[in-house]
């Protein structure tokens, strides 16, 4: 039984910037029957170079930012599309990437092109009566359902904050608990925590993009004292650890680092990377070096690859061509998993797939620009990791926190298995520092 594109919509609505983001509403038909269903697209600040292009006006309404090339690109795929089966995601998408004819989306727009993709995808899922996670193992083969651990970044730096922070992210990770609710309980804990021990020494409490707070910090080091402190305080000494996002391609700069208003070399910032590693509970830092420099990446995934989860964002891209050249160099461990890098849902998935039989873990994120859509939380369930989607704060952060715990009340998922980063755990032999 075929199921039927009958239409699609796009428009424009507000992301939590106050920019416009796009939304697609998919209507299918299967079985004499119109199902729907909707994707808002999300909108990096730090984005890789190799990133898929998000089609902007560029100029007129929104200082630019409009959206009405990217509607237009909508109703020409609409055109091209309409009254025919879109069973096969993976058919559909290769479809809609030969529409495009350009090897970064660029001409009709990732944004579009990705709109059109997770519509349809959560249209069928609506048809075939399934939650999306329960959808989406018909595409990755996986029905080992878990829910993640939650990232959650609590102290913002980099171009996510106005503040000199260079590095970008300070994430709490509760790791060592028994199901989703308890870990969550445990951030939001953390979280507030933290606010009242900034507020008592005087900082700032304001937030930043991602919900997280952005206080007049100067060093790595002292973030983490604040995060150990506020996890201390409330209780979660050994069960919650940190994990880093560095964002370095925003630091380099003449083939050096900027760090602490000076350049320092990529030997420079290994040792503060060992300096911190030697001081507290991290076990994962993300884009440790520029996207380029892939020296520095195998020469530190060497020294710290079993020890560490090495993430790549904008190393990756959620490219399946820069994560084949990450694997074969061993550049790292694991790769940040953002659906508009890409463009389309199976690549994606092949992203994800080709991680994990190499022995990466992929983790699911979020972007800066974000929308009440929790669609990310259905596929973090799906690959059962960790997902990376800002602090327990701003709705649009909180809506995947929110979704997740319905996937726990209503299905009766369990919380990812401890042993999953328990190696990590057990070779940084931090237990005195945690």
């Amino acid at each position: 039984m075929r199921t039927i594109l009958r239409d699609l919509k796009a428009f424009w609505v507000l992301d939590s910037r106050a920019n416009p983001a796009l939304e697609v509403w998919a209507f299918v038909e299967r079985n004499g029957k119109i199902f729907y269903d909707s994707f808002i697209v999300p909108s990096g600040a730090s984005t890789g170079e190799f990133e898929a292009i998000e089609l902007r006006d560029n100029s007129g309404e929104f200082h630019g930012k409009g959206l009405n090339k990217a509607i237009r690109s909508v109703e020409y795929i609409k055109d091209k599309l309409i009254n025919s089966p879109v069973d096969d995601m993976f058919a559909l998408d290769s479809k809609l990437i030969s529409l495009d004819g350009t090897e970064n989306k660029s001409n009709l727009g990732a944004n579009a092109i990705l709109g059109v993709s997770m519509s349809v995808a959560k249209a069928l899922a609506k048809s075939f009566e399934l939650p999306f996670f329960k959808f989406l193992s018909l595409l990755t083969g996986s029905k080992d359902y878990y829910l993640p651990v939650p990232f959650m970044n609590v102290i913002n730096g980099g171009v996510h904050a106005d503040n000199d922070l260079d590095f970008q992210e300070f994430m709490i990770c509760p790791i060592y608990f028994d199901s989703f609710s308890e870990a969550l309980r445990a951030g939001s804990e953390i979280y507030n925590t933290l606010k009242k021990i900034l507020k008592k020494d005087g900082y700032s409490i304001s937030v930043g993009d991602e919900g997280g707070f952005a206080p007049e910090l100067s060093t790595p080091f002292q973030a983490c004292h604040y995060l150990m402190k506020a996890i201390e305080e409330s209780g979660y000494s050994g069960r919650v650890l940190i994990a880093l996002d560095v964002a370095a391609s925003s630091m380099f700069e003449n083939s050096k680092y900027k760090y602490t208003g000076r350049l320092i070399s990529a030997d420079e910032l290994i040792n503060i990377y060992e300096e911190l590693l030697s001081n507290y509970p991290i076990i994962s830092i993300e884009d440790p070096f520029a996207e380029e420099d892939w020296e520095n990446w195998v020469k530190f995934t060497q020294k710290f690859g079993n020890k560490l989860n090495i993430v790549g964002d904008d190393l990756f891209v959620t490219n399946v061509q820069r994560l084949r050249k990450g694997i074969e160099l061993k550049a790292c461990n694991s790769i940040l998993i953002k659906l508009n890098q890409i463009g389309t849902l199976t690549e994606t998935i092949n992203a994800i797939d080709l991680a994990r039989k190499s022995g990466f873990t992929a983790i699911i994120s979020h972007r800066s620009g974000e929308t009440e859509d929790n669609t990310i939380s259905h596929l973090a369930t799906n690959i059962g990791y960790c997902i990376k989607t800002g602090a327990p704060a701003r709705s649009e952060r909180n809506s995947k926190y929110n979704e997740l715990r319905r996937i726990e009340e209503f299905y009766n998922i369990k919380f990812i298995k401890q042993e999953v980063f328990g190696k990590f755990h057990e070779n940084r032999a931090l237990s005195r520092n945690i």
